[in-house]
C-alpha cells in the first residue's frame, strides 16, 4: 500500500512508477483509497480541497516513488453550437445550474444527463454522447495551474 501526500506540477519527463487514471469526480477527492487497474492499492492524503489534473505528479510520503495522474475517459455529453453566442448561452444556462462544465472555444463538455441534454438540444446545440476524458472548470475560486 502506497500513500501519496505531495502534489507536484506536471512534468512529462518525470520517471513515475505507474499512472493512476481517475474520473473528474475522483480527481476532487483529496483523501481517498483507490485501486489501480493492476490491483495496487493507493491512498491519497493530500491537503483538503486539492483538485488533481491530467498530468499531475504525486509523490509518495517516503519520497520513494512518483505517480502520474491521468484523466480517465468517462461517459460525457459534448455540445457544439453553430455560433459562439449560442455556445455562451448554453454555458450560462449550465453554470446557472451549477453543473461542472469543460469549456473550450468550440464545445462544452459535461457529465451525461438526459435532462441537460434535452435542454441543450432545445437551445439549438448539437449534442453527442461519447467516452472521453472530462476536465471541468474549477470555478472562480478554484486552483488553476493548467491552461485550457
Amino acid at each position: 500500500m502506497l500513500t501519496f501526500t505531495q502534489l507536484k506540477p506536471p512534468n512529462p519527463d518525470a520517471t513515475v512508477a505507474f499512472t493512476l487514471a481517475l474520473t473528474a469526480e475522483e480527481r476532487t477527492r483529496s483523501r481517498h483509497r483507490f485501486e489501480t487497474e493492476a490491483g495496487k492499492v493507493v491512498f491519497l492524503h493530500l491537503p483538503r480541497g486539492s483538485v488533481l489534473h491530467d498530468g499531475d505528479i504525486l509523490q509518495e510520503e517516503t519520497h520513494s516513488s512518483l505517480i502520474r495522474i491521468t484523466a480517465k475517459p468517462e461517459v460525457v455529453l459534448t455540445a457544439f453550437a453553430q455560433t459562439p453566442l449560442l455556445l455562451l448561452r448554453a454555458a450560462y444556462h449550465l453554470g446557472n445550474r451549477h453543473v461542472p462544465v469543460e469549456i473550450t472555444p468550440t464545445y462544452l463538455r459535461l457529465s451525461s444527463d438526459s435532462v441537460l441534454r434535452t435542454m441543450l438540444e432545445q437551445l439549438g446545440l448539437e449534442v453527442k454522447e461519447e467516452i472521453s476524458p472530462f476536465q471541468p472548470e474549477l470555478g472562480a475560486y478554484g486552483q488553476h495551474h493548467h491552461a485550457h
